[in-house]
This record gives C-alpha cells, structure tokens and sequence, in this order.
C-alpha cells in the first residue's frame, strides 16, 4: 500500500470509475432519468471520495460507496426543490432492481432488455448527436476512459473531445431522450454507433490505451455481454454476429498473450495450448449466423474473418496469410483508413516479404505520426530486413509513445536485444 493516502485513494478512484462508471451512471440515469445530470452526480460522488477516503480508507465495496453518495445527493436536491415526496418511492423502490442482467432467459420478450449499459449505449448513441460525438461520450461514460484516451483512441484532440462531450451531454438535455432502448423501427439509425461503441469498448480490454497492464479483461467481458445482449436484441443483424466472432476469437488468446511477467507475446510466440478453445468455438458459431446472411460481409465481418484465419491456424507459420492480405484488400475498399492499411502492410510482409511492407509503411507516415503501433511495426520491418540500428531506434520511439506500460517494457527489451554488448 502506498505511504501517501492521498495518492492512494486517488489511484483507487481512478480504478472504479474505470471499471464500474458505465454501470454507477446508468444506474444514475435509470433513477434521475437525466443522462447529463447521472454523469454530474457520479463526479460529484468521485470528488468527495477524494476528499473521504483518504482518512477512512478505502470501503470494501467502492462502487457502491459510490452510488450511496450519488443518490443521497439528487435526494437532497429533490428534497430542495420540494418534489421528493413525489419521486422518492419510485428511486427506493428502483434502486432495488438489479444493475444487470446477466443472460437472456430462452422465454424472454425479444424487444425488453433489461439493462442500464445498453440502455446508456442507446441513449449516447442518439442520431440527434454528431457521429464522433457519440463515440465520445460513450466512451467516457461506458469505458470510463478519460479525455486523453479517448483523443487517442479516435485520432482527436483532447480539446475536441472536451467540447464534443459537453456539447453531446447538453443536446441529450435539451432534446429531452429517453433513458431506454428505442423501438424497432428506430434501433436500425443507432445501430452502426452502437456496434462501434462496443468494438471500441472491447478493444480497450484487448489492449488498453495506458496503465500498467497491457490488457483489461473486465472491460473485454462487458462488450462481448453487450454484443450478445445486442444480438438478443436484434438477432438477424449479421454485423452484430460478425463483431460478436471477432471478440470471441481475440479474447480467446488472452491467456497467452502475457508473459509471467505481465510483459505482451508476440502473435508468433504465443502457446497456442493455452488459447481458449471454447471462446473459439463460439467465435465459430456466431460466424454461422454470419455466413447465413445474403448480405456478405460486412466491416465486423472482414475483421471477424481475419482473426478467424489466425485461431484456426495450427501454427504462426501455417497461417493464412494470402487469405489475411485479400481479407485487408476488401476491408481498405470497405472502409479505408491508415490503420487499415498498417495492419494490410503486416499481412503483406508476411505474403511479398518486409522490404515490399516498409515502402507502404513509410507513406502512412504523415497520418499516423505519434501511434504507437505504427512506429512498432516500422520497428520491426526494419528489424527483419537486418537494419538492426534503425529497428532499436524505432523500437525506443514507439515505447517513449502514449500506451500502457507493459508494451512499452516489451518495445525498450527488444530495442536492447538489437544493440550490441
């Protein structure tokens, strides 16, 4: 434990509004029916927890300490405004509702989800909001990132993000949006934000923006709950199946893609005995449900066909690659974008070799200044084509890059592996 209470409690906060802001402000909004004015109560809640916990320590079950605080504070101004006596029975006898649901029982109303996160993925995700608005917020509110993971995540500006959430939070305000999930008619205009939310989502847990670890499995298992409640929701969606395989197939890796140590293993390296083969099983049957579709492929699908070469591939040198690089070919035609087209130069220095990869690499330069996965993958290429000086070098750019701590001891261990004694 730390020797500093304020810093200690200050890490402690951090991590429970990292793991549980999604569920804490849902649950807000679900009460006050207020999106904008859940998220206030949830931050006030954050500052006095500062302020407390320092000399009582932290509570056994933070989240809930949380929300105590919270609700006692919108009771207070019910009561100011002299309303309370109205609303009171109903937030009593609501804050007795489970926060989740966990499964969908087989009898269940295919259009009732009873759940606060998809409801607050609904309700961010509203057409009245801006596209990258919609992200923003979500990905503040659901992922509990912050401004600056967020900026990086989507390619902004902290500013921008900053103006965009606030702005985002006072148009839901003023427009008055339910706390709910739209009917069928409306679910279709909302559905591509929602499904980018939870790609977003999980790809935090996948491999996290910054922090210590390199991967966030609770945040990987709420978008993967999300994507299967979606699908409940709205089963013959093919792209929901298609995002449902991708998550599957990734997160069955996870076992092997940290050392004892903590530290990341490489695709190639990794045991393939200890990936999840039942995560790839489900993976296998979502896919079904795509493959059912008339529709092709689609965004999810391509990436979800991908990491489908790669979980059924026996061994790293067995894998599909020419079918990898057509699979990036459709997908860059799909939806072009400079990370697209890195992951594509990967899979073409697998098929044509490193030196072919490292010309398309050096023209996404412009766009991609500042990722870290850009200047890692440069990394390596050089590395392959035996530039072993300029590969170290790369390798110490991209650890010095924002990103968890852990890819960054792995990206300065190889750059010493290439220098000589």
């Amino acid at each position: 434990m730390s020797s500093d209470p304020d810093a200690h409690a200050r890490r402690a906060v951090e991590a429970v509004w990292r793991d549980q802001s999604a569920r804490i402000v849902s649950a807000l909004t679900r009460h006050t029916g207020d999106f904008a004015w859940a998220e206030d109560l949830a931050q006030e809640a954050l500052v006095e927890a500062l302020a407390a916990w320092p000399g009582s320590g932290i509570p056994d079950n933070p989240g809930a300490w949380l929300m105590s605080v919270a609700k006692r504070r919108a009771i207070d101004w019910w009561r100011r405004r002299e309303r309370m006596s109205q609303r009171e029975p109903l937030f009593v006898s609501e804050a007795l509702v489970a926060e989740a649901i966990d499964s969908v029982p087989d009898d269940a109303d295919p259009d009732r989800i009873d759940d606060d996160v998809l409801r607050l993925v609904f309700v961010a995700c509203h057409p009245v909001l801006p596209a990258q608005a919609r992200l923003a917020l979500t990905l503040r509110t659901v992922a509990g990132l912050t401004t600056e993971q967020i900026a990086r995540a989507l390619l902004m500006t902290v500013p921008t993000v900053q103006q965009r959430i606030v702005r985002a939070k006072r148009t839901l305000a003023i427009e008055g949006v339910p706390f709910e999930v739209p009917d069928r008619a409306e679910r279709p205009a909302r559905l591509a934000s929602v499904l980018q939310v939870i790609y977003l989502l999980f790809t935090e847990g996948y491999s996290a923006t910054e922090g210590e670890g390199l991967l966030r499995p609770d945040v990987a298992r709420e978008a993967v709950r999300l994507g299967r409640q979606l699908a409940a929701l709205m089963p013959r969606e093919p792209e929901i199946w298609s995002l449902i395989a991708l998550m599957e197939f990734q997160s069955s890796r996870f076992a092997a893609r940290v050392d004892a140590d903590g530290l990341p293993v490489t695709l190639e390296d990794q045991d393939r005995r200890r990936w999840d083969r039942s995560a790839i099983g489900r993976g296998l049957d979502a896919m079904r449900n795509t493959d059912a579709s008339p529709r092709g492929l689609g965004y999810y699908g391509l990436q979800a066909a991908i990491a489908q070469c790669h979980a059924v591939a026996p061994t790293f040198a067995e894998t599909d690659w020419e079918r990898i690089l057509r699979l990036y070919d459709a997908l860059d035609g799909l939806a072009p974008s400079p990370v697209v087209r890195l992951n594509r130069a990967v899979a073409m220095s697998m098929v044509d070799g490193p030196e072919a990869a490292l010309e398309v690499v050096a023209e996404l330069e412009p766009e991609l200044t500042g990722f870290r996965p850009y200047a890692a993958v440069h990394a390596e290429l050089l590395e392959r084509l035996g530039m072993v000086e300029a590969a170290a070098a790369e390798f110490l750019v991209a650890a010095d890059l924002p990103g968890n701590a852990a890819e960054a001891a792995l990206l300065r261990r190889r750059a010493d592996a290439l220098r000589p004694l």
